[in-house]
C-alpha cells in the first residue's frame, strides 16, 4: 500500500523555469522528483498546490508525494534535502490520508509582492526596485477594490488554462510599508497566470500618480489590455501560504531575508 506525504517547501525561484516540469528547463518539481527517485529508488510524481512562474519564489508551497513503502516523516525530509540544491528546502513532511490532494483541497492561497525603495546588491533577486516616489496610501486604497468576487480576465495571461475560472474570490488585499519595503499582500481562492504581478503593476502606476485608484473597478468590469502593459517582474513575488480546511489563520510569514534592505 502506498503512503502519501504532505511537503511544505521553500525555494528561490531565480534559477528555475517555474514549478511545473517542462520539456526544456530546470524546474522545482523536476529537482524534487529527481531527488525522491534517487533517495527511494522508485519513479515518483509530486503535485504542487500552485504552479508558480519562472523566477517566482515560495516560503510556503505545499505538495504531496506518494511512496511505495512507509518511511518516517523526518527521514523523508532529511533524505530529500540531502539531494536537493541549496535553492530548494523541504521545511516539513507529514503523512496524510491518500485522499489528501495538495492542489484540489486548497481553500485559499496567500501571495506577497515586495517592492524596494532602495537599491540593493544582495536582495535584488527578491524585490522590484523602483526609483520613483510611490504614494503608499493611494496604492492601499486601490488594493481595496480587488477584495470581493470578481472576474480577473483583464489581469490574466491569454495563455491561462481554459479550465481555470476567471472569477476569483479575494478575501484580503492590502499594501503596507516596512522600512524601505512596500509590501502587497493578497489572499484568494485561486490565482490566474500572471494575475498577482499585473495587480501589482497597476498598484505601482497608481502609486506613481499615473492612474487613479478607482480605475480598478473598471478593469474588473470589462476586459482590458492595460494590466498586461504593467506586469511586474517575477523577482518580488512569493507564495507564502496555502490554506486548507480546518487550519487556523495564524500570522502570515514574511520572507526570511532582509540583507541590504533596512
Amino acid at each position: 500500500m502506498r503512503t502519501r506525504y504532505r511537503l511544505t517547501i521553500e525555494y528561490d525561484g531565480t534559477p528555475f523555469q517555474g514549478w511545473q516540469i517542462q520539456e526544456k528547463g530546470r524546474t522545482i518539481q523536476g529537482v524534487i522528483e529527481a531527488a525522491a527517485e534517487t533517495c527511494f529508488g522508485e519513479k515518483v510524481s509530486i503535485c504542487g498546490a500552485s504552479r508558480t512562474d519562472a523566477g517566482v519564489h515560495a516560503i510556503g508551497q505545499v505538495a504531496h508525494l506518494d511512496l511505495r513503502r512507509k518511511w518516517p516523516e523526518e527521514r523523508v525530509r532529511y533524505a530529500l534535502n540531502d539531494h536537493l540544491p541549496a535553492t530548494v528546502n523541504i521545511l516539513s513532511v507529514t503523512e496524510v490520508p491518500m485522499s489528501f490532494h495538495a492542489r484540489n483541497d486548497a481553500k485559499e492561497k496567500t501571495y506577497l509582492y515586495c517592492i524596494s525603495r532602495e537599491r540593493t546588491a544582495f536582495a535584488k533577486k527578491y524585490v522590484w526596485w523602483i526609483k520613483d516616489d510611490l504614494d503608499v496610501n493611494l496604492m492601499h486604497r486601490g488594493a481595496q477594490f480587488y477584495a470581493g468576487f470578481h472576474d480577473f480576465s483583464s489581469f490574466a495571461d491569454k495563455r491561462v488554462d481554459p479550465s481555470s475560472s476567471r472569477r476569483v474570490l479575494i478575501t484580503e488585499a492590502k499594501v503596507e510599508e516596512r522600512g524601505a519595503l512596500i509590501l502587497f499582500l493578497v489572499t484568494g481562492s485561486h490565482f490566474l497566470w500572471k494575475m498577482v504581478r499585473r495587480m501589482t503593476g497597476i498598484l505601482v502606476e497608481i502609486g506613481r500618480g499615473n492612474l487613479l485608484p478607482d480605475i480598478i473597478p473598471h478593469l474588473l468590469a470589462a476586459p482590458s489590455s492595460l494590466p498586461a502593459q504593467y506586469t511586474a517582474p517575477p523577482s518580488g513575488l512569493f507564495l507564502v501560504r496555502v490554506w486548507y480546511e480546518g487550519e487556523e489563520r495564524g500570522q502570515i510569514p514574511w520572507p526570511p531575508w532582509g540583507v541590504g534592505i533596512r
